[in-house]
């Protein structure tokens, strides 16, 4: 049985709470499966530039780098940080994670549960089978390319921002895919903007070449506002979609309404689970996990946010002992 380092990174707003729950799923895998999960608890966001004086300290960052995995809630939430010129911003902890830990793909998976088709404001006919994994390309692209200022000008103040992707960069975030669509469907369709955008014109040729090595993997190329419509038309057909970080940040929070919700303790339950299973290969664990996330949801209880009509609503901490005790032994 396996020993494990945790960086708990709570943070503001929700996060401390949803990541209370999905500790405590963990802690009950400790206990069923015979592992030992150790926790290290440290401040990100509002909570950090507060008590320290940035997003994220260099000595929260060490403890990042010497453990196995993070297991982050949430950052933001308060005007008073979210002004435009303001010095001190706490999603700047976000961005020195992703870029000093070399967080290059991000994983984000829609399954609608069969019991919540209801709860998304799309036709459960149309859900119905929906499993799709987006991998999103997160140290690159328009959110890390420099030149990206507020500028004067002969003509008043102008704004530049740039995307910039290197071959390297594209090929290990589509071979990522590739990877793991071999256990999946074995289908990758790859998001671009390659009739207006040099860089997706590089993405396109390079995600081509890296299918060659993969002859049982099926890729598709899409448009991005193609693959935006079809995800609401027909979200069933998807498999693993890979694209870059922008493409990515707003098709995914498109995806997510899929599921009817964002924000409650099943998601970061469920981001634990996706811990056990990428992070430390625990493939059992993470499926007895989400297992026991359906078996919860199938026996009737909500939390607030997807609130139903014959359902029994459950505030967070007892949806997270609800999970936790649903775990097989």
């Amino acid at each position: 049985m396996g020993t494990y380092s945790i960086a708990v990174l709570p943070g503001d707003g929700i996060g401390p709470e949803v990541i209370e729950q999905a500790v405590r799923v963990l802690q009950t895998v400790s206990t069923r499966f015979g592992h030992t999960f150790n926790m290290h608890y440290a401040l990100v966001g509002v909570a950090a530039i507060e008590a320290e004086g940035v997003a994220i300290s260099d000595a929260t960052m060490q403890l990042c780098q010497l453990s196995d995995a993070v297991l982050f809630g949430a950052v933001g939430g308060v005007p008073r940080y979210e002004r435009p010129n303001s010095k001190i911003r706490p999603e700047s902890a976000l961005f020195r994670l992703r870029k000093e830990l070399a967080l290059f793909a991000n994983l984000r998976p829609v399954r609608p549960l069969n019991a919540l088709l209801n709860a998304s404001t799309i036709k459960p006919e149309i859900l119905q089978g929906t499993d799709l994994l987006v991998v999103r390309e997160l140290t690159g692209g328009l959110y890390f390319g420099k030149p990206s200022e507020i500028r004067e000008s002969p003509h008043g103040l102008e704004a530049i921002d740039t995307m910039l992707y290197t071959q390297a960069e594209i090929e290990r975030i589509v071979r990522r895919a590739f990877e793991l669509a071999r256990d999946r469907r074995k289908k990758v369709t790859s998001v671009d903007k390659a009739n207006v955008l040099s860089t997706s014109r590089l993405w396109r040729t390079t995600a081509d070449r890296v299918a060659e090595d993969y002859p049982d993997i099926a890729l598709e190329h899409l448009l991005v506002d193609t693959c935006a419509m079809q995800i609401i038309r027909q979200p069933a057909k998807f498999d693993v979609i890979v694209t870059e970080n922008m493409f990515g940040d707003i098709l995914t929070d498109e995806a997510s309404m899929l599921a009817g919700s964002k924000a409650n303790p099943i998601a970061a339950i469920l981001s634990a689970a996706m811990m056990l299973r990428y992070s430390f290969g625990l493939k059992r664990e993470a499926q007895a996990v989400e297992a026991a996330v359906e078996r919860v949801i199938e026996a009737g209880f909500r939390t607030e946010d997807l609130r139903e009509t014959g359902k029994v609503t459950v505030g967070t901490k007892e949806m997270g002992r609800l999970i936790a005790e649903a775990i097989p032994v």
